[in-house]
């Protein structure tokens, strides 16, 4: 277990480390000045030698990534070119919406999927398997924004029941906060729902192939017994697996989701700050949002180590 954790742990530290490089190297060393990007075409000389000075792009390269990096782990993320705040202030504000999002997607997601999956495959090649599939083949195939589109139109404006965007505030209470993430939540959690419901059926059924379910069945455990009592334990890593990138995708890819229902989230953030070329905010989004992904992956990877006994002693995955 002690070196499976090492492992890991050093895994993490060097992708957090590589993550970093790419950004600075993309938005920092690549073709192109970050000041007149951020400026325009049409920006003064002066303005831009400012900028440029206030930025310290006119120090070495690895000056400037060391220093990002340290302020990166004390948690100066450096002031907004376009709001005129800390960024750290911008994202703190736009977490409390993004967050509880994606925790409601995937709990969602989750409530639905695993029960389909588990339904699919003990009715193998059944009609409600058949019935399982169809509907996660639908969902797959059905982009999130345009299930979003639809929701608002049934339910905003021709049902008239729920809001069609925007937030109310968790300042208004839960209930209307809630209420505002009600359609966002469902149109992010149906199309994953399908995803890992199908990956539950499919490690289900291979588990049920195994020699020791047909020993458990010979010994005269039922059908449901081995599912319940064997299988599914042992069917769970790969998806823990997937519930680990949906979760990352929910909390890093709500960009379209948000900008579908106004909602003041890190999505809508960093398309604002795309879109007005506000770099500062940009980079620093962006490597935390692959952090958290990263660091998302890695605590996947210590509930292997509770899910599978093999790695408590040192094994690996």
């Amino acid at each position: 277990m002690r070196i499976f954790l090492v492992k890991r742990v050093f895994t993490l530290v060097l992708t957090l480390l590589v993550a970093t490089l790419v950004v600075f190297v993309v938005l920092e060393i690549l073709p192109g000045d970050p000041a007149s990007v951020m400026l325009g075409i049409n920006a003064q000389t002066d303005t831009l030698n400012a900028l440029r000075e206030e930025l310290g792009l006119n120090q070495p390269v690895w000056i400037r990534y060391t220093s990002w990096v340290a302020d990166l782990v004390t948690g100066n993320l450096g002031i907004s070119y376009t709001y005129d705040v800390p960024v750290s202030e911008l994202i703190l504000s736009r977490i409390t919406v993004s967050f509880p999002l994606a925790i409601l997607a995937m709990t969602l997601s989750t409530l639905i999927a695993i029960p389909l999956g588990i339904l699919a495959a003990s009715n193998h090649n059944k009609p409600m398997d058949f019935f399982v599939m169809s509907f996660s083949q639908i969902g797959i195939a059905i982009p999130n924004f345009w299930f979003a589109m639809l929701l608002t139109l049934l339910f905003s404006v021709t049902l008239r029941i729920l809001p069609a965007g925007g937030f109310a505030g968790w300042d208004a209470g839960i209930g209307p906060a809630l209420k505002s993430f009600l359609l966002p939540t469902i149109a992010l959690a149906l199309p994953q729902a399908t995803i890992l419901a199908r990956v539950t059926r499919s490690a289900l059924l291979d588990v049920l192939k195994e020699d020791f379910i047909r020993t458990a069945r010979a010994k005269g455990v039922t059908n449901q017994g081995a599912l319940w009592k064997h299988a599914l334990q042992n069917a769970l890593i790969p998806v823990v697996t997937i519930m680990g990138l949906q979760f990352s995708f929910l909390l890093a890819g709500t960009i379209i989701i948000e900008n579908v229902f106004y909602l003041p989230g890190i999505g809508r953030l960093i398309f604002q700050a795309i879109s007005q070329r506000d770099l500062i905010v940009v980079k620093n989004l962006v490597i935390l949002l692959a952090g958290a992904v990263i660091i998302i992956n890695f605590m996947v990877d210590l509930l292997y180590a509770v899910i599978d006994p093999r790695l408590r002693g040192g094994g690996d995955v």
